[in-house]
């Protein structure tokens, strides 16, 4: 078998695959280091700077591994892409033909018995459904995957895509009528015959959490995970490991159990004798309802208004509120001896329809149960969680999540698992947090890999790109503090020089929705001759695909935007941060989580806003250079970097563009670097 070194030298596969291919001296070392990972069952943390070729440094060692290998990444939209378009690029390079998977989540998947289902109910034959159900049918008789993603010109919130989606709280598993033709049965087999499985960190962690203290699991048996993107490990696995209660949650089980007991001819009279007493099926379900929006009507009236999260302190859950909670435990629990009684009634009979119908009531009854348990997790709190509340204008969902997830992640991750390999191209702050120490304290230490009995091989691979040619970074000194009434107007002002400058090509970044509307406000009255768009008016996808068309157009987007988004060429040459993107200072998990490092003697500005940060802006900037060919300017709006400690720490973890502070020198850029 030929090294790596051969693989990707000048004469290798991947130079005769490869159109304008490039030796990179980056990737072969990533490679090689993934490699001893793989063989040698070693942990690897590897930043690899943009343009490295870091999913063919870390794919090919894999495929050649011999071993079980399951790649995690952040996206479903980056599973794909690596599917359908990196993998395929290295087995033709390598000359190899392995079975490949790709797993997403089940509701990403049509359930057949809830589409036979939502075929026979009333709901199908509403006219506002029609145009939907139509595409429904026709991908149906189509698909041989079931992935929803499918069906492009359906809307992830449309009414019909949720009534036939697939999900952990509607799945039967094998005493499914459907099981056999399922496609979330086949995605499985599949899986479990492949050497390669690519998923995305949710499904990963849905994993984990099934081999805790279960015997179950969602992913085959594995040898290694490579997690691609791991800089959003933490986030993510916090996302997964918090209990959300909602009140759209709740409607969303009445509505389910109200169609169940219908399709299976379970009317008052017939079921008169439930555990509840003097109540029919139509009062139980009502009792549920007045039960939740008593609670939450409750806990808004403790609750302070606002935006975002919202903290909720123990002592919140007294009195009133107390036992509005009992109330709504209560009420579910007669709804889930409702459902178990439909269900005993049925899953004996002779037919197999009726008792396919029973099944279902039977998992009604779990999520019934399985509410109350995450209802009484989120009122008791516990230490080591932090509970908050978050208001949309179409549901309130109160949420408890874990403040400190490194021992998780430590004794269920990275000390089962033989191999592990976690890249970004934001690993590292640039510098450490403390003298003589690691560059990727920051990371080690949020996930658990500080532990000095557990060894870490560290690799930080920069960038080909030539930065001090290809861009320059604006941190202009004169503008107003943000959060001053000047800021919004002087910064609306130097971005319109600035766009006026490129000819367009812009992105504008901000860190929050507020401060994304006012500078689109400002902008579209002094931009009048360039196509201006905003995060939220088209799906990202299509808002990407108009930019990059129009090659002169402004996008101002929030955070969904300063990261995962490519955009290489001409079509992007000006990146511009509205201001250091820190965390919101009142988020219920960033107060917790900086309590927890202040207990510890340690501070948390320092040690998680900072670094934090840090890792965002690396990301911001990334947007800009894509390729040895682009060129162009960021902007960093905010002047505390120079006026405030942090802000060396800051920018020195920026790559090594030009760094300049007045607009003359970056119009000298501009026009040598456009001839």
């Amino acid at each position: 078998m030929r090294s790596l070194r051969e693989l990707f030298g000048p004469r290798g596969p991947f130079a005769s695959e490869l159109g304008a291919y490039e030796e990179r001296p980056g990737q072969l070392a990533m490679a090689e280091a993934v490699e001893r990972a793989l063989r040698e069952d070693r942990l690897l943390l590897c930043e690899a700077g943009t343009g490295t070729g870091k999913t063919l440094a870390y794919l090919v060692p894999a495929l050649l591994s011999g071993r079980k290998v399951v790649v995690s990444t952040a996206t479903r939209a980056l599973e794909e892409q690596i599917v359908s378009k990196d993998i395929p690029i290295a087995c033709r390079a390598l000359g190899i033909e392995p079975r490949i998977a790709l797993m997403k989540g089940v509701s990403n998947y049509l359930c057949r018995r809830r589409h036979a289902e939502f075929v026979k109910s009333p709901e199908s034959l509403r006219p506002g459904y029609a145009r939907s159900f139509a595409q429904v049918q026709s991908f149906v008789a189509e698909t041989e995957t079931g992935d929803l993603s499918e069906l492009a010109g359906l809307p992830e919130d449309d009414p019909v895509r949720l009534e036939v989606a697939s999900s952990t709280d509607t799945r039967i598993g094998s005493a499914c009528s459907y099981y056999d033709e399922c496609f979330v049965t086949r995605m499985k087999r599949e899986a479990e015959a492949a050497q390669l499985v690519v998923v995305n960190h949710h499904l990963f962690f849905a994993d984990v959490a099934l081999r805790g203290p279960h015997p179950a699991r969602v992913l085959p048996d594995y040898d290694a995970v490579v997690f691609d993107e791991a800089h959003q490990l933490e986030d993510i696995a916090t996302e997964f490991f918090s209990v959300r209660v909602s009140s759209a949650r709740i409607a969303r089980l009445l509505e389910d159990l109200q169609r169940a007991l219908s399709q299976s001819g379970a009317a008052d009279p017939l079921f008169a004798r439930t555990p509840v007493a003097g109540e029919g099926p139509s009062g139980v379900l009502a009792l549920v309802e007045r039960a939740a929006a008593a609670f939450f009507a409750e806990l808004g009236a403790r609750v302070e208004s606002g935006e975002g999260r919202i903290a909720i302190e123990p002592d919140v859950f007294s009195g009133d509120l107390q036992r509005r909670a009992f109330e709504l435990d209560s009420a579910l629990e007669g709804l889930a001896a409702l459902a178990a009684s439909a269900a005993g009634r049925l899953v004996e009979a002779p037919d197999r329809v009726t008792r396919r119908r029973g099944e279902a009531l039977s998992l009604l009854e779990r999520r019934a149960e399985q509410l109350r348990e995450q209802l009484s997790i989120v009122v008791e709190g516990g230490r080591g969680r932090v509970v908050w509340l978050e208001r949309t204008p179409r549901r309130v969902t109160l949420s408890s999540s874990p403040v400190d997830l490194s021992i998780l992640l430590r004794e269920r991750v990275f000390e089962r698992v033989p191999a592990c390999v976690l890249t970004s191209a934001t690993l590292s702050t640039g510098g450490s947090e403390r003298p003589g120490t690691s560059p990727f304290a920051y990371v080690r230490a949020r996930l658990g890999l500080d532990d000095p009995t557990q060894p870490v091989d560290e690799l930080v691979v920069g960038s080909p790109f030539d930065f001090a040619r290809q861009a320059v970074l604006y941190t202009p000194r004169d503008l107003p503090a943000p959060g001053t009434v000047e800021f919004l107007d002087a910064a609306s002002e130097r971005i319109t020089e600035l766009v006026s400058l490129t000819g367009g090509g812009a992105f504008v970044l901000t860190t929050s929705v507020r401060a994304m509307r006012e500078l689109h406000r400002r902008l579209a009255a002094t931009l009048g001759g360039y196509p201006l768009m905003v995060q939220g008016e088209a799906p990202k996808a299509a808002l990407v695909a108009r930019f990059r068309a129009a090659e002169n157009a402004v996008l101002v987007a929030t955070m969904g935007f300063w990261e995962g988004v490519d955009v290489p060429g001409r079509a992007l040459r000006l990146v511009i941060l509205e201001k250091i993107p820190f965390a919101v200072p009142t988020d219920p998990i960033l107060v917790a989580r900086s309590r927890a490092l202040e207990e510890a003697g340690k501070n948390p500005f320092l040690e998680l806003s900072v670094p934090a940060a840090a890792l965002s802006l690396k990301q911001g900037f990334g947007r800009l250079i894509r390729s040895q060919q682009d060129f162009g300017i960021v902007a960093l709006l905010d002047e505390r970097v120079h006026r405030r400690g942090y802000g060396a720490r800051l920018l020195a973890a920026l790559p090594p563009a030009v760094r300049v502070t007045d607009l003359e020198p970056v119009r000298r850029f501009w026009e040598a670097a456009d001839r």
